[in-house]
Order: structure tokens, then sequence, then C-alpha cells
């Protein structure tokens, strides 16, 4: 009995399941974006002040939270707008190889970027946006295409790179308003997420199950 993978295989470049799969995230993805003008609007509205109770406050306790909270604050709608282009295009690409790599690998970028920005951070910032995990969405493409070694995603590398390749400039501190730091850590933190949650190549011996969900950890 064949084990490998079939035309139903929503991971398979080509199949109808593939399309689907990338529009399913694509809709997911701008379903997103309202939420974040959501929490902005409130946050504004009702003058909760969020950004400064709720984002991470570099080398100190009480900024410790902000890891978690930062990428759902704006410092305004300007902050926001930058945002959400490059989230929803970065972000489609990486939900459609599949929910649960896509949850686990946002969760590395966000401890890694937020831990990053906390012991590096000037104790005198409060750092939130939703770019550390733009930058790491970003990594996780640029890299996915190496350690998986596949076509698909080489070509998914080459379109990023040439679409966003240049805001890498960001990991540089060119602007002291900008946290660099969170955009250096976020990058880092999509590349150890992208080697960590790769897809597994099958073995010369054994049953291939690539394109399987089985193979997703």
């Amino acid at each position: 009995m064949s084990l490998h993978p079939s035309s139903g295989d929503p991971f398979r470049f080509g199949t109808e399941a593939f399309y689907a799969s990338l529009g399913r995230a694509f809709v997911a993805m701008c379903a997103v974006v309202p939420f974040l003008f959501l929490i902005e609007a409130v946050d504004q509205g009702l003058a909760f002040g969020l950004d400064a109770t709720a984002g991470i406050i570099p080398q100190r306790i009480d900024g410790l939270d902000g890891v978690f909270f930062s990428p759902f604050l704006h410092h305004g709608f300007d902050h926001l707008y930058s945002n959400s282009i490059p989230l929803i295009l970065l972000g489609t690409f990486v939900l459609a190889a599949g929910a649960r790599r896509f949850l686990w690998s946002t969760l590395v970028i966000i401890l890694v970027s937020g831990l990053g920005v906390w012991f590096t951070g000037s104790p005198n910032s409060v750092v939130v946006g939703a770019s550390g995990v733009i930058f790491g969405y970003l990594g996780i493409l640029l890299t996915r295409g190496i350690v998986e070694r596949s076509w698909w995603n080489f070509a998914v590398f080459l379109l990023v790179g040439l679409l966003y390749g240049w805001q890498l400039v960001g990991i540089l501190p060119t602007d002291e308003r900008i946290s660099w730091q969170g955009h250096l850590f976020g990058l880092l933190g999509g590349v150890v997420a992208a080697i960590l949650f790769r897809r597994r190549r099958p073995t010369v011996d054994g049953p291939d199950y690539s394109g399987s969900t089985l193979s997703l950890p």
C-alpha cells in the first residue's frame, strides 16, 4: 500500500487542498488585523493607557508581562497601519503550512523577541507593536526554504526576500524611536522556530510521510 501524499494533501504545492489552505490562511490573517484595530480603538477611546501598563519595560520586573501583551498593542493607528500589510502577507504564508506549527512558531517568536527586548532594551523605554512577530515570520520564511529543502519554500524565500528583504536594515540601531532589538530577536526567533518545527524528511528505508499532517510536531 502506498503511503505517499495524496492529491488531498494540504501542504503539497499545486493541489486544490493546498490553494484552499492558502486561502483559509489569508482569511484568518485578515481577521487578526481588525482585532488589533479594535484593541487600539478601545485603548484610545477609553484612555486605558495600555501601552504604558502592558508594554515591555526593559530590565524591570513590572514590565516583564509585556513580553506577551506588547505584540497586540501599538503606538497609535499609524504604527498599526504600517504593520498590517506585512503581518497579513507574511502570516498567510506561515499559517498555510499548518495551524499548529503556526501557533507554536508564533509563541517562540513572541518569547524570543520579547525577552530579547527586556534584557537588552533601554529601561527608560516602553516597547509595543507586532514588528517583532513580523520579523519572526520573515525569519521563518527565509529559513524554511533552506532547512526543508522544498522548491515551493525556496520560491516563497525569493518572493519574501524581494518584497521585504530591505526591512532587514531594521535589525540595526538606526533610529532610537524603533526597537531594533525587537526586530533582531524576532528574526532570530523565527529562525529558531523554522528549525524546531520543520517538516521532517522521510528516511531512506522508512515510509514516506512527507506532506502528511503526521509529520508536524
